[in-house]
């Protein structure tokens, strides 16, 4: 647990991808029943059922005094850095195995967990015990994606990272078929492809100055960019499963989509919200998201469809070693074998030139695309992100003046900056939120919107600060709905602080009305 603790401050404090990339194969030299727990915890495929916040809260009250506790909560504002900050001192402080740790924490049943977790973090230092209370909760935000995992373990053992992305998803803890073919004692593991879920190819932003210049639009072909959630789905004659980008099995969430679409294939696309195939927002997608299984209600209120624009398999041929242009036509093969309501292909952009490319890619008469991809027409499907085969070039983004209002810690490296930050518009005489962000600004901007907040707070609820309405915030944001969740009635897709408008007056932030009326929201 030391070592591992460890690993995780020092990824914390190191930002460079190469020099992380570099710790973390210094941890993996050995291979042993710690590196595959460690493994899964960074790779987000452990969990805790009882271990919940709330929960750790109700210990450490046992432990410390409320009152300093929730004073010291709303000071550091990271959960777990305030427990093992303030948690007592013991005698009983024993290093254990981060196996052991993790076992005996698996076994706890629900009537256990005040008792006993108390106990085990009474034996941990201070380090080890927020590294423990992390784990639990999930959520490390220590800049390390299971990609750089992969990629640590690949440059360590000499092995082709593409060959470890082929197998992961196959894979299962304790990771001893890996572990012996990264230490050369076993060939490659052998995984069934079948019902498993293949790392997604993903797409580079494309630089306009640099890129165009290289490329020939007759080598690449064109289609939007569709503002839903990027899934794979797998079809045979005796299952079909859905997968998230990440490999999470949703099948149990979208049973309108499982249920309906027959054939043999492995699709790649994107999971949409809308009937007769005209997508909706994304705001109405989200009502489907993050949902174990969904009512009857919600399928009939917001059916899904997917929007295919590739194929990996075909009838248990594997199709990745192709061309775009051969699998496209497998595509289209399937989609007229296997005709659905709920899956159709994502239409091909005729264009000629770039010039006329941007054409579609800043038309806002279709709001609910985001710009358009562009892919090299002789690409093979292979994981990750190569430069050079897949571009995204996304729409302008709109902008908006918007006021301060609320500010909210933030967590890891900015848990001592209020970081978090909600915006609003007028509506009559009171500004309405109508947003959230915590990305866009500077570190120097951090540090003077940080001490603003210290200088100018009104109100304080928990680790949350009203502040006093003085400062402007240009807002970047993709895209704009109608909500009936927020005061507002709009929500915003992917807003960020652009610039602070320090030389702006409040009194010219525009009116929720005529926000509405300049985007074309009802």
């Amino acid at each position: 647990m030391k070592n591992f603790s460890i690993l995780l401050n020092n990824l914390i404090l190191t930002p460079a991808r190469n020099s992380k990339i570099k710790l973390l194969q210094d941890y993996f030299t050995n291979l042993d029943i710690n590196t595959a727990y460690a493994l899964s915890i960074l790779s987000d495929r452990l969990s805790f059922q009882f271990i919940k916040a709330s929960k750790l809260r109700e210990i450490a009250y046992e432990k410390v005094d409320r009152e300093l506790f929730d004073f010291s909560y709303d000071y550091v504002g990271d959960l777990a850095e305030t427990i093992s900050l303030i948690w007592p001192k013991s005698s009983k402080s024993k290093t254990q195995k981060l196996s052991v740790l993790i076992k005996n924490i698996q076994e706890l049943k629900k009537n256990e967990i005040n008792n006993k977790f108390g106990k085990i973090l009474d034996r941990l230092s201070s380090n080890e015990r927020w590294t423990l209370i992390k784990i639990c909760t999930g959520g490390l935000r220590i800049g390390v994606s299971e990609r750089l995992v992969k990629t640590a373990l690949a440059e360590q053992y000499k092995k082709p990272l593409n060959e470890i992305e082929e197998i992961w998803h196959g894979l299962r803890f304790p990771y001893e078929n890996l572990f012996k073919w990264l230490r050369n004692e076993s060939k490659k593991p052998k995984i069934n492809f079948k019902d498993l879920f293949h790392p997604m190819m993903l797409a580079n932003p494309i630089d306009e100055e640099k890129d165009f210049k290289n490329l020939n639009p007759n080598n690449f072909q064109a289609e939007f960019k569709w503002d839903g959630i990027r899934i794979q789905l797998m079809v045979s004659q005796s299952n079909t499963y859905l997968y998230s980008r990440n490999g999470e099995n949703i099948s149990n969430a979208f049973p309108d989509i499982v249920n309906e679409i027959k054939g043999e294939a492995v699709i790649d696309g994107e999971l949409l919200v809308g009937k007769n195939f005209i997508p909706s927002t994304f705001n109405d997608l989200q009502q489907r998201l993050n949902r174990k299984k969904a009512n009857t209600e919600l399928i009939k209120k917001y059916p899904v469809f997917i929007r295919a624009y590739d194929i990996l398999f075909y009838k248990g041929k594997d199709l990745r070693k192709l061309s775009l242009k051969e699998r496209r036509m497998y595509l289209e093969k399937f989609n007229k074998e296997n005709k659905s309501k709920k899956i159709d292909l994502s239409p091909i952009i005729s264009y000629s030139d770039w010039k006329e490319l941007e054409k579609y890619k800043n038309n806002n008469s279709d709001i609910l695309n985001e710009g358009v991809m562009i892919k090299s027409i002789t690409s093979e499907y292979f994981p990750g992100r190569k430069k050079g085969f897949w571009y995204k070039w996304k729409k302008n983004p709109m902008f908006v003046d918007a006021i301060l209002i609320y500010a909210q810690r933030g967590h890891g490296k900015r848990s001592s900056y209020y970081s978090d930050f909600t915006f609003g518009i007028w509506k009559n005489k009171e500004v309405v939120p109508i947003g959230k962000s915590y990305s866009g600004y500077t570190d120097k901007e951090l540090q003077e919107l940080d001490k603003f907040i210290r200088n100018n707070t009104i109100n304080k609820f928990g680790p949350v600060r009203e502040v006093k309405k003085k400062i402007v915030l240009e807002v970047a944001f993709d895209n704009v709905f109608p909500s009936t969740r927020h005061k507002s009635g709009v929500a915003m897709r992917f807003p960020r602080i652009h610039r602070i408008r320090w030389d702006k007056p409040i009194t010219e932030v525009v009116s929720i009305e005529d926000f509405k009326k300049e985007f074309k929201i009802d």
